[in-house]
């Protein structure tokens, strides 16, 4: 049955990226800060969208024939990942700040965009995701369409969930220790992917 394809698709492109990672991580923040939450979550899923139907359309071979732009976008991804963590340990130690329930918003729409912009198409792994195993396992589905649609949709669902979702935690970050230790976390989470990154 041809609707298997679409949900083949959907629970691949789910369990790719439930991961934690530091797009993830970005998400997370701007939903608890109620920061551009829907234009980021927009970005992240039709990203997604456009590399996951390049990679249905077999724009996976061209990765594997010209390995060279993985190399580039590693390199890349490992500097940027690398500021960005050393940016939110200093953040964790200097700054002291709570949920703001005022409707500020503090990180400008550009800023947020460039960033998510450099965790998505920065991020090597993501073009091995979706350019190269999705687009692998879609030669296997008796309809591409659906299984591309399904991979699509996994996407779609898991980032406005995620960054809709997280203000279900907004009483734990009014206490500004909280945001201290998320960025922390953050901070240790991108240095070590910065490094793995680096040695893979």
């Amino acid at each position: 049955m041809p609707i298997i394809d679409y949900f083949s698709g959907f629970f691949l492109g789910l369990s790719l990226i439930l991961a934690i990672g530091s797009q993830n991580a970005f998400v997370l923040k701007q939903g608890l800060r109620r920061e551009h939450v829907f234009l980021i979550c927009l970005f992240c899923a039709v990203s997604d969208a456009l590399l996951i139907s390049a990679g249905v359309a077999g724009f996976g071979s061209v990765t594997e024939r010209y390995p060279h732009i993985v190399d580039i976008a590693k390199i890349a991804g490992s500097l940027f990942l690398l500021v960005y963590g050393l940016l939110s340990l200093y953040t964790s130690i200097k700054v002291s700040h709570a949920l703001s329930t005022d409707g500020e918003v503090v990180t400008s729409l550009t800023k947020a965009l460039l960033l998510c912009f450099g965790f998505t198409w920065l991020n090597p792994h993501v073009y091995l995701d979706t350019l190269v195993l999705v687009g692998m396992v879609s030669t296997g589905a008796s309809s591409k369409l659906l299984f591309g649609s399904g991979a699509v949709s996994a996407s779609f669902v898991f980032f406005f969930a995620l960054g809709y979702g997280s203000r279900l935690l907004k009483p734990l970050f009014a206490n500004p220790k909280a945001w201290n230790i998320l960025d922390a976390l953050v901070g240790i989470l991108m240095l070590y992917l910065a490094w793995h990154l680096y040695q893979s």
